[in-house]
């Protein structure tokens, strides 16, 4: 009975661990983040080509960040819940799938805030 129970939860955590894989295309993103869009000024310009070396101090380092965090914080940004001049005004013109993009692509990028797996 032990073993059913082990064996069960060690494929719901591949499930979950599944789940909460990118969504998103890593080019796509690299496109989206170091390309000129409309009127808004690519990611790279406060947040380094890669987002790992941020143009000011008070840019945050994007590069290694963990996906569902990039998602949330855009989405916050776009939705308003999250307050930033530039940063509401960038994720306005995001759709569902370029913030995907974006949190895939910085993600993958090697960084200095954690360990890389």
């Amino acid at each position: 009975m032990r073993r059913i129970f082990v064996v069960i939860c060690s494929l719901l955590a591949l499930l979950v661990s599944a789940a909460l894989e990118a969504k998103g295309n890593a080019d796509k993103g690299k496109a989206r983040a170091v390309t000129k869009a409309g009127n808004q000024e690519p990611c790279a310009s406060c947040h380094g080509a890669d987002g790992a070396k941020p143009v000011a101090p008070e840019n945050p380092i994007l590069a290694g960040q963990y996906s569902d965090y990039i998602v949330k914080a855009l989405s916050d940004y776009k939705s308003g819940k999250r307050k930033s001049a530039v940063m509401n005004g960038v994720a306005a013109e995001l759709s569902k799938q370029d913030i995907e993009d974006l949190a895939a692509w910085f993600s993958s990028q090697k960084s200095s805030l954690h360990f890389q797996r």
